[in-house]
């Protein structure tokens, strides 16, 4: 079997593209989800094409809504599933149909190519977490819009930008096409990670970060507005390697066409 990981589905970025037109797109938002999930756990959410967007619940329940938009695809070749795991996390998935395609915590499964590469169906996925539940998402073409978590994040796209941020716990963020924007509450005990090619990054930290930190760029410059930097080498404007504060878990942070900057929270 096949595993089709999300940064290496690149047959999939030219399939999703929306198709322009003068024609109105036609819009489903029926599916909704509310189920009862305990603090440390992982709410899995993984999308093809369309945006992810995470905002904080209320209670003890995680909220899950769907809504399918399309001009010339169509609606019923693509299933929104929600569903517990043997370990008590929620896996939320978007599935351009056919019967060999799977879709688990690591990403989607497949055996071959699908009825789902001429569909132009999106989905746009709205989470409410509740206090104290981590967040992996996931998409190739969409945006990641993660705010109001409280604890772990974890957000990867190939097409679209990610503004993630966790009040309490740290955030890893990875895309190609698109900028990023973190506000993490903790690194946590590393490494973090944060990436693009074709876009710029700002990392906000807690006052309090003691870390390894390096960052680079090919195409951009690299500032610490709020944190000074003990640099291990030689100074270089594109790559700084060095400690914040006494130093601690990893940091890495890098992009190709983009700048990159670190303040504080």
């Amino acid at each position: 079997m096949q595993r089709l990981t999300i940064i290496a589905a690149c047959a999939a970025i030219a399939v999703f593209t929306p198709i322009a037109g003068a024609q109105e797109s036609a819009r489903d938002d029926s599916f909704k989800y509310t189920g009862a999930i305990e603090a440390g756990r992982t709410v899995f959410v993984r999308n093809l094409n369309g945006g992810v967007r995470v905002e904080s619940g209320t209670g003890a329940e995680v909220e899950v809504r769907a809504e399918k938009r399309w001009r010339k695809g169509d609606p019923k070749d693509v299933k929104i599933t929600a569903e517990k795991t043997s370990g008590g996390d929620l896996l939320v998935c978007a599935i351009w149909e056919n019967q060999r395609t799977r879709c688990d915590e690591s990403g989607y499964r497949s055996q071959g190519t699908g009825s789902w590469r001429n569909n132009d169906v999106s989905v746009e996925f709205t989470i409410r977490l509740p206090k104290g539940v981590k967040v992996d998402a996931s998409s190739v073409n969409g945006g990641l819009d993660i705010a109001g978590a409280t604890a772990a994040v974890k957000a990867r796209t190939v097409n679209g930008g990610i503004q993630a941020s966790s009040t309490s716990g740290p955030v890893n963020a990875k895309t190609v096409n698109g900028g990023i924007t973190v506000k993490a509450g903790t690194i946590g005990d590393g490494p973090a990670e944060y990436e693009t090619v074709n876009g710029s990054i700002t990392l906000e930290l807690p006052e309090s970060t003691n870390a390894d930190i390096t960052m680079r760029t090919v195409n951009g410059s690299i500032t610490s507005e709020d944190f000074p930097i003990t640099v291990q080498g030689r100074f270089d404007r594109q790559r700084i390697s060095g400690k914040i504060g006494k130093g601690g878990p990893e940091i890495s942070v890098s992009a190709v066409n983009g700048s990159i900057r670190l303040r504080r929270n």
